[in-house]
């Protein structure tokens, strides 16, 4: 059993209890949920409850209406979640996320899929909104930019704060080179979920997809050494000054980058574009267009219209700018054979619009699209 909190804002934190059949699954929330500090457990009552009971099947789906064995049901009014016929260790942390969803709008704070991180002084902040494998973890997990967090956040009146105390990055293909930080942060203490290894030496082949493209490691926020809480320091931060918008565009068609209106942003956060790419749903191994509400669809609980008003109006009421950046393929499709676009490539461009280097550039305006092209 795990007790802890979801929310690095005290103000608008809520007490999570996780109770699980295996131990590895008790570490993942240990891993991935804020863990209390020394006395916080007092008197603890849980506002959620979830109990991850994975090894027990609903032979009875289609009775049910259903379309598989596996079940997670939730019960706002009681305040707890059963997961079943599912070893997927994100179930949990996605679950509380969609408690979230349901919570803090009806509070003003705008409850979000992205990863955020900012600078030392806590004051250049940037959130970025995208789908699994659109580079949210790897773009955001920046030597040059302390990471505040790699998949959920909210946004109130105070700026930003994460839901999580760790993070939960695909690990297909991980390169050393590239992602530094991710696979730094693979050491005691993190959690390998769908890997293959060598048994005899131990030596993990992150190429090998085998078993599935989706896998995985969870690993505490202080293993990330350039990270807010690694500092010593809560996982907050003031207003964004840049939103930046993740699509891995199977087209082609979409610029590297583009800026937006408010009204674009607005648009582009409603119909939530991108590619479902391998490693990120069961079954998915080419690209395939897809929209998910607001970059999270599924994990909704309040109609997507509420919390795209809750973003046009954080973004007028602190002038937030916001650009759309495309992470797949550039003037050519996914079924050419060409590569997507180099992720050094993107992290220039990304430096490029936090530094502020983007806006003393020349912009063509492309009709068609309706937003400026840089």
């Amino acid at each position: 059993m795990f007790d802890g909190f979801a929310g690095a804002d005290p103000a608008y934190r809520i007490a999570v209890r996780i109770i699980a059949k295996k131990a590895w699954q008790a570490h993942f929330a240990h891993n991935m949920f804020i863990r209390p500090n020394e006395g916080e457990l007092e008197g603890f009552v849980p506002d959620f409850t979830i109990i991850n009971a994975s090894d027990i099947h609903n032979d009875d789906y289609q009775k049910h209406g259903l379309n598989s064995k596996t079940f997670i049901l939730f019960h706002l009014g009681h305040r707890i979640a059963i997961i079943g016929g599912t070893e997927y260790g994100g179930e949990m942390k996605k679950g509380i996320f969609s408690v979230l969803h349901y919570i803090l709008p009806q509070k003003g704070v705008l409850s979000m899929h992205c990863s955020a991180n900012t600078d030392n002084n806590g004051q250049n902040s940037a959130i970025f909104f995208g789908l699994s494998g659109t580079g949210k973890t790897t773009l955001s997990t920046d030597p040059d930019r302390p990471l505040i967090g790699d998949d959920e956040h909210g946004w109130s009146d105070n700026g930003i704060f994460n839901f999580e105390g760790g993070c939960y990055a695909k690990v297909i293909n991980l390169n050393p080179e590239y992602e530094p930080d991710i696979y730094n942060a693979i050491c005691e203490g993190a959690l390998l979920e769908n890997v293959v290894y060598d048994e005899n030496t131990g030596d993990i082949d992150f190429t090998d997809d085998s078993k599935t493209q989706n896998t995985r490691v969870s690993y505490p926020l202080d293993h990330i050494k350039n990270s807010l809480f690694s500092q010593g320091k809560n996982s907050v931060a003031d207003h964004p000054k840049n939103i930046i918008f993740l699509a891995c565009d199977a087209y082609g068609v979409l610029p590297p980058v583009a800026k937006l209106t408010p009204e674009q942003a607005m648009y582009h956060f409603i119909s939530g574009y991108t590619a479902k790419v391998a490693g990120t749903e069961r079954g998915i191994t080419e690209p395939v267009a897809t929209f998910s509400p607001c970059f999270g669809g599924p994990f909704l609980t309040l109609h997507p219209l509420r919390y795209a008003e809750l973003l046009g109006e954080k973004m007028n009421k602190f002038n937030v700018p916001a650009y759309l950046v495309n992470t797949g393929w550039v003037g050519c499709n996914a079924s050419s054979g060409a590569a997507r676009i180099s992720l050094p490539i993107t992290r220039q461009i990304i430096h490029a619009i936090l530094d502020g280097v983007s806006n003393s550039l020349n912009a063509w305006k492309i009709h068609i699209l309706v937003f400026r092209y840089l």
